[in-house]
């Protein structure tokens, strides 16, 4: 049970190890290190399908996610495909977003996944390991325990390709303290353990040494058939092999951020302030950057998401983010974000609108649009809401 290199062949690995009490724990391993674990289509439905499986079998206690490698869990969704899909869609010369095929099933299942994980019945310890960004963070973010360790780092990192925080993101963000999650989502700053703990993003931070004795520990320990206990117990393993991880940036700054990012301020407030920050600390000017030169699209659409989300459960949020996602991969400045960073590499992005007094309000109007009749279900219409298994409350 180790995050080391996987063996070529399936995208996921799933195998099932014995455990104390005549249980098993179910491990599931993204395998695709090449592309530092980005998830793809073929993942979702994998995970997905493997989870209702577990979740229905008795002998399983516990779930174990993971990444192979020793660079990430994961990097993200799959853009490549998603380009694809959206080259396709302009191709077709098509004014209706549900026509991106794999756009549209791609963001299906994998909030659906997402979900099921925030809502899972049984205990789920994701090892976060080496970069965590975006879909890796959907992922991870609802495991009931979140391991970090030294070589973690978490980020947002979509106002750089013309998306927004999704995932649920917007629900997470918006719940960070000192308003850091705004500060995060029009930055895409990482977060090492420390901040990430703070942030709400991770529970635990195990240093990366310690893993096999983690396993080692979750094999010897006496499983139940109560899901609640083997959560608990879960959680003292943890804590037997955790560590301390300091404060990073965002703690260190979290007065400056709460100042810039304000409740009161609009916007264009919030962006003119982070801009004209004066600290040369690298972490600060590093966010600056890349929130100059990011997508003012992907600006408004973060910040009016999370606007919105506060009043919303995490199932309103899936819905929501879900009709934004659609819009963007049809007339945002996705797929010219992907162009620029992974296709044509010359990351010299051409955003549309260019600039935040051209992404108004009501320009963002459009992406909260349903692309259904009225009366037609959301294809997300059958989640639910309220309080999870894991003690976190969704409503």
């Amino acid at each position: 049970m180790n995050g080391g290199t996987a063996p070529a062949g399936m995208p996921v690995l799933f195998e099932e190890r014995p455990a104390g009490g005549g249980k098993r724990i179910g491990i599931a391993t993204l395998n695709a290190p090449g592309t530092l674990n980005g998830l793809s289509l073929a993942m979702s439905h994998l995970l997905d399908d493997r989870l209702r499986a577990w979740s229905d079998d008795d002998g399983i206690a516990l779930v174990i996610l993971q990444g192979a490698g020793d660079k990430a869990f994961c990097a993200g969704g799959d853009l490549h495909g998603l380009y694809r899909g959206m080259r396709d869609y302009e191709a077709s010369g098509s004014t209706d977003v549900r026509s991106n095929g794999y756009a549209s099933e791609f963001f299906q299942v994998e909030y659906r996944l997402d979900y099921r994980i925030h809502t899972y019945r049984k205990p789920i310890l994701c090892w976060g390991h080496g970069i965590v960004m975006g879909g890796g963070i959907g992922l991870m973010a609802g495991a009931s325990h979140r391991v970090v360790s030294e070589r973690s780092k978490l980020a947002f990192p979509e106002i750089g390709i013309g998306l927004f925080p999704d995932v649920g993101g917007s629900w997470l963000l918006q719940r960070v303290a000192d308003r850091g999650g705004v500060f995060l989502a029009l930055t895409g700053a990482p977060l090492a353990a420390g901040d990430a703990i703070h942030a709400g993003l991770a529970d635990h931070f195990v240093a990366e040494a310690q893993r096999a004795a983690v396993h080692a520990a979750l094999a010897a320990a006496e499983w139940s058939d109560d899901a609640g206990e083997n959560r608990e117990r879960l959680t003292g393993v943890l804590r037997q092999h955790a560590g301390s991880a300091g404060p990073g940036p965002l703690q260190r700054h979290r007065g400056l951020i709460a100042g810039l990012c304000a409740a009161d301020r609009t916007l264009d407030e919030i962006v003119a302030s982070i801009l004209a920050i004066g600290d040369e600390d690298p972490w600060l000017a590093n966010a600056r950057q890349a929130l100059a030169a990011g997508s003012p699209g992907s600006a408004r659409l973060g910040f009016e998401l999370q606007r919105r989300a506060s009043a919303l459960s995490l199932a309103d949020v899936f819905r929501m983010e879900y009709i934004a996602a659609l819009h963007c991969a049809a007339h945002g400045d996705f797929a010219e974000g992907i162009r620029a960073l992974l296709i044509d590499k010359d990351r010299q992005p051409r955003w549309n609108p260019a600039t935040l007094a051209e992404a108004t309000p009501a320009w963002s109007e459009t992406f909260f649009q349903a692309p259904w009749p009225a009366g037609d279900a959301h294809p997300l219409a059958d989640l639910g809401s309220g309080p999870s298994p894991n003690g976190r409350t969704y409503a």
